[in-house]
């Protein structure tokens, strides 16, 4: 009999992340930007508006700032921007086929979520995003259109995952010293296609050997990450946060263990792609479990992990089937 999967944590777009993104954007961009009647991208049958992507490009201009990164020319960081609102436009078109929707309790507690992650309460959350020239109208629009879309990837990418007890007891055999270890990572990426011919795969070698020439040069890993990674964090300087050592993705498995914090490794291959990983932290949680405790959080682990690798597997299958045409 199939146990039931655990609840996803995807990495990608987190709602909270970009809540706090608008919270500490200046209020000038806000009332400075005039919508302009242009279409930059048609996806499907839907279409992204010049108005709409500089509204975004100045908020991750200010998300970057206010990491300490420093913002990549104008023209790289449209490009990288209007990609991730096509993935995200992809993604909500398939909810609104599929008649997924988002209640107002589930959306008044993400919200809540966040003004608390702020030490604020609902209304001086509410008083902060007025401050800063928003609304709260918008933001909870800008959080149900997260959570939508987690829902989507739960669904589509939650069903292609499972975790047999083969995996687990193997996962528990190797386990050893990692055992309550946490990770804080960080990784570029330059992507492949799916079926890639060899030119192909010759250009994104050839570009991830520039891009490791760079930082074993002394490029800062965050801003090559903003400017040129093709993954769903660049904008966050390529950050995918914390993850407990079975919940690290498949193709850094191996290496991460062995990186010192702040070393990168050389280039990793996986079917997305080429990919560079920074371990930026680590710690040693002292949790520890026994019994079924233990194999309950070793399938979570396992299926995060397998979880993680099918999103980007599923995001480059859904871009390369949509119709889009970039009009910048």
């Amino acid at each position: 009999m199939r146990s039931r999967s655990p609840s996803l944590r995807f990495a990608m777009a987190s709602w909270l992340v970009l809540a706090i993104g608008l919270l500490l954007a200046p209020a000038a961009w806000a009332q400075s930007i005039q919508p302009l009647d242009r279409i930059v991208a048609v996806v499907n049958q839907g279409a992204i508006m010049a108005s709409e992507l500089e509204q975004r490009v100045e908020q991750a201009r200010s998300q970057l700032t206010g990491r300490g990164i420093d913002s990549p020319p104008d023209q790289t960081l449209r490009r990288q921007v209007l990609e991730q609102m096509i993935n995200e436009e992809i993604q909500l078109q398939m909810a609104r086929s599929a008649n997924l929707s988002v209640d107002d309790t589930e959306l008044n507690r993400a919200v809540r979520s966040i003004a608390e992650s702020n030490n604020m309460t609902l209304d001086q959350f509410a008083d902060a995003v007025e401050a800063d020239g928003l609304t709260l109208a918008s933001v909870r629009e800008e959080v149900r259109r997260e959570l939508i879309m987690r829902e989507v990837q739960q669904r589509q990418v939650g069903s292609r995952v499972n975790v047999s007890e083969r995996e687990v007891d193997r996962y528990l055999e190797q386990q050893g010293a990692t055992q309550g270890v946490r990770y804080r990572l960080a990784h570029i990426l330059v992507a492949l296609p799916q079926s890639p011919t060899s030119d192909q795969v010759n250009e994104a070698q050839q570009k991830i050997q520039r891009l490791l020439g760079e930082l074993q040069q002394g490029a800062d890993f965050a801003q090559l990450a903003a400017a040129e990674s093709d993954g769903g964090q660049a904008l966050d300087g390529g950050e995918i946060g914390w993850r407990e050592a079975g919940e690290v993705p498949s193709v850094f498995a191996e290496t991460v263990p062995q990186l010192d914090v702040g070393e990168f490794s050389q280039p990793l291959r996986s079917p997305s792609g080429f990919h560079i990983v920074k371990l930026l932290d680590r710690e040693q949680s002292g949790q520890s479990a026994s019994g079924q405790d233990q194999r309950a959080q070793a399938r979570q682990a396992l299926f995060q992990r397998k979880a993680n690798d099918e999103l980007d597997i599923w995001l480059q299958e859904i871009r390369a089937d949509a119709f889009v045409e970039v009009r910048l």
